[in-house]
C-alpha cells in the first residue's frame, strides 16, 4: 500500500496535485494511530471548508483499516467530498463475509472504488453495484537491465499463507541442476516450516525494497506459491524484470499470468509446483518465452504509463471534471494512509 501511494506522489499527473493525509502509526503504537486518526478528520474537514476541488483516495485492506480510515471516508461523504475507495489486502474476501455491514457503510460512501482483482470487484458490486467498480491494477517501474542469474527468487512474508512449505518440498523434487538456487527474501512468520537442510537454498530475511528489486533484476525465475492473494506487487515487480514468474490460480493471479505469461499452478500442489519449477529451471527456450510475454503483458497493462492516466481518469470523474489533458484547471487527490 505505502509503494502505490509513494509512487502517486512520484508521478507528474498533468491534472491532479496529490498529498497524503496520514491517519495511523507505527503498528502497535495506538496513541499514534488516535491521534493520526484525529488529524486526518480535522485535514478533511479543512478541506471540505476550503472549497477547493478535492477527492479523498482511501486505502483500505481489512481489519483496523476499515474501521479507521473508512470513519473518515464516511465523514468525508458526509462533509460532501467525493471519496475513492482504493482496495488492498489479501484477506478482503473472508473480512467481508464477517463484516458486511462495515464494509457496505464504508463502500456506500464512495463514488468510486477501485479493485486489484476480480473477486474483490464482485464483492465491491454486490454493495453499491458494478457501475461505480474500476478494476485498476497498481502501477510498477520498469526494471534495470541486468545480466540475469541462475536463481529462482521467493519475495514475501515466510508463511504458511505464502506457501513457503510447499516451495520448500517442491524445490527439493525438482531437483534443478547447479548453479540454479533458491534465494527466499522476506521476514519469517512461520520458523517451524522452515527447513535449513534444503539443498542450494537462501534465507535473506527481510529487505529493503530496493535490495529485493535487485534480486529480481538478476534472478531468471521468481515463485509465490501463495494460498491467498489479492494481486500481489511481487508477481508484477518480477514481470518488469523479465523473470518468468511462477504462481498460483488465487485471486487476481491467472489473470495477470494467462496465455503463456507465466506458469500457474494449483494452490498446495507439490507436483504441481516441482513440475514448474523443473521447466523453468531445465528449458532455457520455454523460460524467456515466459519472461518475454510476461513483460510484453506488463508493459501493456502494468506500467505506469499504462496505468496511472486510468487512475487520474477515475479521480478526475469522482470530482466532475473532464479527462481532457489540454483542460487547464488543477485539481487535488488526497491519499489517506
Amino acid at each position: 500500500m505505502t509503494q502505490v501511494i509513494n509512487a502517486y506522489l512520484a508521478w507528474p499527473f498533468p491534472r491532479v496535485d496529490v498529498q497524503v493525509i496520514e491517519s495511523r502509526g507505527d503498528p502497535g503504537d495506538h496513541v499514534a494511530a488516535a491521534r493520526g486518526f484525529v488529524r486526518a478528520l480535522r485535514k478533511v474537514r479543512a478541506i471540505a471548508r476550503s472549497g477547493e476541488q478535492a477527492v479523498v483516495v482511501v486505502h483500505l485492506s481489512e481489519r483496523g483499516s476499515f474501521v479507521r480510515e473508512g470513519w473518515v471516508a464516511r465523514y468525508a461523504a458526509h462533509r460532501g467530498l467525493p471519496v475513492i475507495a482504493h482496495m488492498h489486502g489479501s484477506e478482503f474476501a473472508a473480512f467481508e463475509r464477517q463484516n458486511r455491514a462495515l464494509v457496505g457503510k464504508v463502500l456506500a460512501a464512495s463514488s468510486r472504488v477501485i479493485s486489484l482483482s476480480e473477486e474483490t470487484s464482485e464483492i465491491c458490486a454486490r454493495h453499491i453495484g458494478a457501475d461505480r467498480v474500476e478494476l485498476v491494477p497498481n502501477a510498477i517501474p520498469v526494471g534495470a537491465a541486468s545480466e540475469k542469474e541462475k536463481t529462482v527468487v521467493f519475495g514475501g512474508v515466510v508463511s504458511h499463507r505464502k506457501g513457503i512449505d510447499v516451495l520448500q518440498e517442491a524445490w527439493r523434487r525438482a531437483a534443478p541442476p547447479e548453479p540454479w538456487r533458491l534465494v527466499v527474501a522476506g521476514p519469517i512468520r512461520d520458523g517451524h516450516l522452515v527447513d535449513p537442510s534444503l539443498p542450494r537454498a537462501e534465507f535473506v530475511g527481510s529487505l529493503g525494497h530496493g535490495e529485493l528489486m535487485s534480486l529480481l533484476d538478476d534472478a531468471e525465475v521468481a515463485v509465490l506459491p501463495s494460498r491467498d492473494e489479492a494481486m500481489p506487487m511481487f508477481i508484477l515487480e518480477a514481470m518488469a524484470r523479465r523473470a518468468c514468474v511462477i504462481s498460483t490460480t488465487v485471486g487476481g493471479i491467472p489473470a495477470v499470468l494467462s496465455d503463456g505469461c507465466g506458469i500457474l499452478v494449483s494452490a498446495g500442489s507439490v507436483d504441481e509446483l516441482s513440475s514448474a519449477l523443473r521447466q523453468a529451471t531445465t528449458d532455457d527456450a520455454e523460460r524467456l518465452a515466459i519472461a518475454n510475454a510476461g513483460f510484453d503483458r506488463f508493459s501493456e497493462r502494468f506500467s505506469a504509463d499504462a496505468v496511472f492516466p486510468k487512475v487520474e481518469s477515475i479521480w478526475l470523474a469522482a470530482m466532475g471534471l473532464t479527462t481532457d489533458p489540454t483542460e487547464p484547471s488543477r485539481a487535488h487527490a488526497q491519499d489517506l494512509r
